[in-house]
């Protein structure tokens, strides 16, 4: 099984700068029932399971010359159900600049990691979240692991519908990679103009 997948650029075309009311819908329409069997999948996965998918994530990004090289990366604090990302996170900080994300009403702000005594729940989902310095530089971030509920081959991405990591996407040209577990790997995602690609996608085995 394919487990990193470098993305192709986006060619599809979508006319205007809004979708049609009815495309608009089906898309949305979509994505509820996506998210829905994902989170099915989730649950139905023991979590020494998730552990043990997660582990082979970090190995085989661990292995990717964008993160060998990279200086500074943009993770996420993982929830239960997520790819698990504490102790790959602790393992680097200590030779790489990690960066958490934080919730600021409709927002993302980045603020650095400084180990996990200094992490207090935020105001998104009650996710743990650093409460030191503000990062600003941007064009500085050299890679961004990103969570998702659902990727496809293509490189596109299903998020939870906040729209929090979109915003952040298209300010840096930083690489993204998608974060999966295999399961959360569909045929195809559905898209709206305003959903960034992945630059490439790791998975588990």
């Amino acid at each position: 099984m394919i487990s990193f997948i470098f993305a192709p650029k986006s060619t599809e075309n979508f006319g205007s700068a809004s979708a049609d009311a009815g495309r608009k819908r089906m898309i949305m329409d979509e994505k509820k029932a996506l998210r829905k069997e994902i989170r099915q999948l989730k649950q139905t996965c023991p979590p020494e399971e998730k552990l043990r998918k997660s582990a082979s994530v970090w190995k085989k990004v661990e292995g990717m010359p964008v993160f060998r090289e990279a200086k500074t990366v943009l993770a996420y604090w993982s929830m239960d159900d997520e790819v698990y990302t504490h102790d790959f996170v602790k393992k680097w900080a200590g030779q790489k600049t990690f960066l958490l994300p934080c919730v600021r009403g409709d927002e993302l702000e980045l603020r650095y990691f400084d180990g996990e005594e200094k992490l207090a729940p935020g105001e998104g989902y009650a996710i743990p979240e650093p409460v030191g310095e503000l990062f600003t530089d941007w064009a500085q971030i050299d890679l961004i692991l990103v969570p998702g509920v659902a990727f496809d081959r293509a490189g596109n991405r299903l998020g939870r519908g906040k729209g929090y990591y979109d915003k952040v996407l298209k300010q840096t040209r930083a690489h993204k990679a998608g974060i999966a577990f295999d399961f959360q790997m569909v045929e195809q995602v559905p898209v709206e103009p305003h959903d960034v690609r992945m630059d490439s996608v790791v998975f588990s085995n």
